[in-house]
């Protein structure tokens, strides 16, 4: 399999949504190649965040692609209009979803990339049966539902788990690591097989987030 090139996904979720418009612009110019989206509703995780209007709005100013991950229960109901808001890619979580390979045909037959996330304590090996159709795996390397959260050193076992799992399927999705990614990890877990890097308070929480995007991009190409 071609060795994909690594990216950097920047979580809007630790912006300042008091200017968010300047941080959108911000990554516009930046080394980022995604702008993570993250969704909750306060059920399946304990916080609520971005609706629909405010990804409408950042749609209107980003001009990167925009990475949706849904911490919501019932993703099927939202899908559509969360494609109509502007995600290139939407992620629903392997414990959210009752029919997961129904839901992850609905979010395809949109146009949409699909991905599928796993919680830290949820096994890889119950991707099994679902891996051909994804384009993602998100990795959650802390518990869903916060920003700020302490890296679970565990991740790195995982994603070796899902490089041997893909190998076996003969699939190549993008491993996308989610939560506590900062400059200590970042290479590690690229050189493990990960290959998407969601950073959010690493990097809006730098005096200069540019370039900390900057160097993170460095770090791992």
């Amino acid at each position: 399999m071609e060795t994909k090139k690594a990216l950097i996904a920047p979580s809007i979720l630790s912006a300042d949504f008091a200017n968010l418009q300047k941080d959108i612009e911000m990554l516009n110019n930046s080394e980022a190649d995604w702008i993570h989206v993250d969704v909750m509703d306060g059920v399946f995780v304990p916080n609520i965040s971005l609706g629909l209007p405010v990804i409408e709005a950042i749609r209107k100013h980003s001009l990167k692609p925009l990475d949706v991950h849904l911490m919501i229960v019932q993703p099927e109901r939202y899908v559509e209009r969360f494609k109509e808001a502007g995600a290139f890619q939407i992620t629903v979580h392997y414990e959210a979803c009752a029919h997961l390979h129904r839901n992850i045909e609905q979010i395809k037959s949109m146009g949409c990339k699909a991905g599928v996330a796993l919680n830290p304590h949820t096994p890889i090996a119950v991707l099994a049966d679902i891996l051909y159709m994804v384009d993602t795996v998100c990795l959650m390397s802390v518990n869903p539902g916060f920003g700020g959260q302490k890296f679970i050193e565990n991740t790195f076992s995982k994603v070796k788990e899902l490089v041997l799992l893909s190998q076996e399927k003969n699939c190549d999705p993008y491993i996308e690591i989610d939560g506590g990614v900062n400059a200590v990890n970042a290479k590690p877990l690229v050189d493990c097989g990960a290959n998407v890097l969601v950073a959010g308070n690493f990097i809006f929480s730098s005096p200069t987030p540019m370039d900390t995007i900057q160097n993170l991009s460095t770090r791992i190409r």
